[in-house]
């Protein structure tokens, strides 16, 4: 009587009959997807479509800038500073023809000014030239130099030779970390080349700036607007 009533005893709670699949919904390995309300997910879309339009806006602002102001080209931005010109227009104010050496397309200038020497005195013709091998070069004329003045535009650098160029001896002079100076005393006034660049280029612009020299008129300086060393 005890087997019979345990073949026939129900089974325990939740088991289900071999080869009958659990009812919907009551597996436990079932995932359980989160349901967002209506309105945070439109909350949502609209923060998404917000940021989108902020950003299309932007480029829109930002697009015509780039636009009118165009990226330089591969070899960098040069001015073209027309050295002959700016010489022409500071000569009445210079007192004489500042030098405007011709050299073709081999080197370019980007600044030409006279500067009236103010703070110490000196006059000042100077352009600059950005050399073939892409170095610098500073050029400096003046009719008023002094020693002191010369020590300051050749940074100390102490005379260790002479360069022929243009058929004239160059005082040279070296820092010994780069720098060179070329000088010369010619037709009145004084010119100084200065930069990192080689020799040989230094002499190129050298040789220019004697013809430009024998070019313009000499400069005739009274003996009592020599300044004293």
């Amino acid at each position: 009587m005890n087997d019979i009533q345990e073949a026939t005893s129900p089974s325990p709670e939740g088991a289900q009959p071999e080869g009958r699949p659990a009812p919907a919904g009551g597996s436990a390995d079932t995932p359980i997807r989160p349901v967002i309300p209506a309105a945070a997910a439109k909350r949502a879309n609209a923060s998404v479509i917000g940021m989108i339009i902020a950003l299309v806006l932007s480029i829109a602002a930002f697009l015509p800038v780039v636009l009118m102001n165009p990226q330089p080209k591969s070899d960098g931005y040069r001015p073209d500073v027309d050295v002959a010109s700016v010489a022409r227009n500071a000569a009445d104010v210079a007192g004489f023809t500042p030098v405007a050496p011709d050299t073709g397309n081999t080197f370019r200038a980007n600044y030409a000014r006279w500067e009236a020497g103010t703070a110490n005195g000196v006059p000042t013709w100077e352009v600059g030239y950005l050399t073939p091998k892409t170095s610098f070069i500073a050029l400096v004329q003046t009719t008023k130099a002094n020693p002191t003045w010369l020590l300051q535009q050749t940074k100390n650098a102490p005379v260790t030779g002479t360069r022929n160029a243009g058929g004239q001896d160059w005082e040279l002079r070296d820092t010994g970390k780069g720098e060179k100076s070329m000088i010369l005393n010619y037709r009145g006034s004084t010119v100084i080349l200065s930069g990192a660049a080689q020799l040989d280029e230094l002499a190129t612009l050298a040789t220019a700036v004697v013809r430009s020299l024998e070019t313009n008129p000499a400069v005739t300086v009274s003996p009592s607007a020599v300044p004293t060393p």
